[in-house]
């Protein structure tokens, strides 16, 4: 059993090395490069009529679908990075999720465009104008109270001893594991949908779905190494916080700012209360890593 569980750390630490490489980022930075100026030379090619007919009527018309594909692949590889971030810190996995929402929220504003003709006409954008400033000023909103969230961060050990923090370091990899395999299911699915012209899901729905889930096992499993009343509330509230963005994805225009800006205050509000916590509890020695859990 050590063996497999070794096994799977080995796959884990191979793939987080591989993405966390500069090449890799080069890589990924080109790859969007490419991405978006395609777009736009299909999109081009689609509306002066030179491609074949059953490829054409699979580009849309419109260039600002283009942004919408490179936003849309963005935040894929943030996805990703998040998903190595919960075997690390999940104070700061819970950051990167609101980072990825708050990219959402700004490829929502540039979605608006694609309803617009090609030039712009006032006429056209006086209503989707709103959901376009309520979306952008979201993620605005969120970048700014991000900086108070990681500010307020103080990384402490929740184990006892070396061994426990080896051992929950390996749980959370696994799970982080388990994770990048449903999420690359995913994502090969959607691509499936989009080639064979079918309506793809919403990626990012689903995704943050499952992270629901996988925050409650990551608080389950915490519970193995410490009891402690003031983490078991924390990453449960962290859990919550997690289903409140959730909601947010699929709520209308406006609501989903205010869940959204909701859920970052009150994991700004968990931090607080933890930190103040922690300062009054009775202080124990420990073993590990200072960005373990928190």
């Amino acid at each position: 059993m050590i063996g497999f569980f070794r096994r799977f750390v080995a796959i884990y630490d191979s793939l987080e090395h591989f993405w966390e490489h500069k090449r890799t980022e080069r890589a990924a930075a080109n790859l969007l490069i490419t991405a978006f100026l395609g777009s736009l030379a299909l999109i081009e090619l689609a509306r002066q009529g030179w491609l074949p007919g059953t490829v054409a009527e699979l580009i849309p018309k419109n260039h600002f679908y283009a942004i919408n594909v490179a936003f849309s692949m963005l935040l894929g590889i943030e996805v990703f990075g998040l998903v190595f971030s919960l075997a690390k810190s999940v104070s700061d996995s819970v950051g990167k999720q609101f980072e990825i929402l708050s990219l959402i929220l700004l490829r929502h504003s540039f979605q608006e465009f694609i309803y617009f003709n090609e030039p712009l006409v006032w006429e056209q954008a006086s209503k989707p104008v709103l959901h376009i400033l309520s979306n952008a000023g979201g993620g605005l909103l969120i970048f700014l109270l991000l900086g108070v969230y990681y500010r307020l961060q103080r990384h402490r050990v929740i184990t006892r001893t070396a061994e426990a923090t080896a051992a929950f370091i390996v749980s959370k990899k696994i799970v982080s594991l388990l994770l990048l395999l449903v999420v690359s299911s995913i994502g090969v699915l959607q691509g499936y949908y989009v080639l064979m012209g079918q309506t793809a899901y919403d990626f990012f729905s689903i995704f943050y779905t499952v992270l629901v889930f996988s925050d409650v096992l990551l608080v389950l499993i915490s519970l193995r190494y410490s009891s402690s009343y003031p983490v078991l509330f924390r990453n449960s509230g962290f859990a919550v916080a997690t289903v409140v963005i959730r909601l947010a994805l699929t709520a209308p225009p406006y609501l989903n700012v205010l869940l959204g800006a909701g859920a970052m205050v009150f994991a700004i509000g968990i931090t607080l209360a933890y930190n103040r916590f922690e300062k009054t509890a009775p202080s124990s020695s420990g073993h590990g890593e200072a960005s373990l859990f928190p």
